[in-house]
C-alpha cells in the first residue's frame, strides 16, 4: 500500500502521485523505444511523466520521455524539464507542430476537451474526435495508450455494478458523444494500420487537490448543499490510475484495447458527505435525491491485469479532509461530476 497519511504539503503529494511501483519499473526494463506524452501539462500529466521519468531511471534504461504540451505554464514546463523529461512546446492541431514533434514507439494521449464544451461543441469534436485520427496517423508504427471516459456508458443501473467493457456504449450528451467518436477513431486507424492501441475508459481519477471526493468534502466544510442527482460514483488514487495508464502499454493491441479504470467500490454520494461532516464536526445538507442509476464502471478486468488500487477510498477520504482544514492548494476544477445531462 502507499503511504498517504504522512502527506502534508504540495511538494509530499506530487512525490507520492509521481512514485513508481515496482511493476512500473519493470514496465520501463521492458521499452523498446521512446515515451511520447502528449497532453501533459493537464491534471494528470505531470505526476504521470514524472512517474514513467523516475521509473526509467530506477530501470536503467536508455529511454527519453517527451512530455508535449502547449505549456501555457512556464513553471510547470520548467519542473518537468529539471525532473528530466524533455519538453515540447505544441500545438497538436497544428499540421505543421504535429508533424515535428518527436518520434517515439510508445505514446500516452491524456488530450481531450470537457470542461467548457458546452457552447463550444465545435471545438470540443475538433480536440475530441478529430485530432485522435491526426494523431494516429503522424503515430502509426507507434503503440498508443489513450484516455477516454466512462462517459461514454450510459447512467447504469446501481444494483447492476456498473458496465463492463463488453457492455453497449450510451453516451449522454455532446461531450460524452465526442469521446465515443475519440474511441472509435483510434480504433479506426488501429485497424487500418495495425498500430497496437490501448483505450482507457477512466472514472474518476481523485487525489487533494481534485476530484469528486474533494468537491463533496469542499461543500460540506463551507456548509453548502451537496447534490444528490447523481447519487453514487467510482473513483481511484491518480497515482494508481497513472500507473495503470503506464503500464497499459503492454496492453495495446489490433484490434484496440478497451480497459475500464476506477476503483472497486461503488460509493454513495450521501455517505460520503456524511463522512466528511462527521471528520469536520459539521452537519451537512442534500438537494435532489439517488436515483436508480449512475455514471458507474466496473473495473475488474483490469484489476485483474494490473492489481487492485494500492490507496484506499479511505485513505484519500482522511487525506482530503486534512487538506481542506488547513486550506491546501487546489486545481479550482469543479468535477461537475453530478451533471446527468451531459452538459459540462
Amino acid at each position: 500500500m502507499v503511504d498517504v497519511a504522512s502527506i502534508t504539503t504540495e511538494q509530499e503529494l506530487v512525490d507520492r502521485l509521481s512514485a513508481p511501483y515496482p511493476e512500473d519499473v519493470d514496465m520501463a526494463r521492458r521499452l523498446d523505444g521512446d515515451v511520447l506524452v502528449l497532453g501533459a501539462g493537464g491534471k494528470m500529466g505531470p505526476t504521470l511523466v514524472q512517474r514513467i521519468v523516475q521509473a526509467v531511471e530506477q530501470a536503467g534504461t536508455d529511454v527519453t520521455v517527451y512530455a508535449v504540451s502547449r505549456f501555457s505554464d512556464d513553471e510547470k514546463r520548467a519542473r518537468l524539464d529539471a525532473l528530466g523529461a524533455e519538453t515540447v512546446a505544441a500545438d497538436l492541431l497544428d499540421e505543421q507542430q504535429r508533424a515535428a514533434l518527436p518520434d517515439g514507439r510508445n505514446v500516452i494521449y491524456l488530450v481531450g476537451m470537457k470542461f467548457g464544451a458546452t457552447g463550444q461543441e465545435p471545438l470540443t469534436w475538433a480536440m475530441n474526435a478529430y485530432l485522435p485520427g491526426r494523431v494516429a496517423e503522424r503515430f502509426a508504427d507507434a503503440r498508443i495508450v489513450a484516455f477516454s471516459t466512462g462517459n461514454v456508458y450510459p447512467p447504469t443501473p446501481v444494483a447492476s455494478g456498473g458496465p463492463t467493457e463488453d457492455d453497449p456504449v450510451g453516451p449522454v450528451g455532446e461531450y460524452a458523444q465526442s469521446c465515443l467518436g475519440r474511441e472509435r477513431i483510434f480504433q479506426h486507424f488501429a485497424r487500418r494500420n495495425a498500430t497496437p492501441t490501448c483505450l482507457l475508459r477512466l472514472n474518476y481519477a481523485v487525489e487533494a487537490r481534485y476530484g469528486v471526493l474533494l468537491d463533496i468534502a469542499q461543500k460540506v466544510y463551507h456548509g453548502a448543499p451537496v447534490s444528490l442527482d447523481m447519487g453514487y460514483v467510482n473513483v481511484i488514487w491518480q497515482g494508481d490510475a497513472n500507473s495503470v495508464c503506464f503500464r497499459a502499454l503492454a496492453r495495446c493491441d489490433v484490434p484496440a484495447e478497451i480497459l475500464n479504470v476506477t476503483g472497486p467500490e461503488i460509493l454513495a454520494v450521501r455517505d460520503l458527505a456524511e463522512a466528511f461532516a462527521e471528520r469536520f464536526g459539521r452537519s451537512v445538507t442534500f438537494t435532489g435525491s439517488e436515483q436508480d442509476t449512475a455514471l458507474l464502471n466496473d473495473a475488474r478486468r483490469a484489476h485483474r491485469l494490473f492489481g487492485a488500487p494500492r490507496v484506499s477510498v479511505g485513505a484519500v477520504i482522511d487525506l482530503i479532509a486534512r487538506w481542506v482544514e488547513r486550506e491546501g492548494t487546489t486545481l479550482g476544477k469543479p468535477t461537475k461530476f453530478e451533471v446527468r445531462d451531459g452538459q459540462f
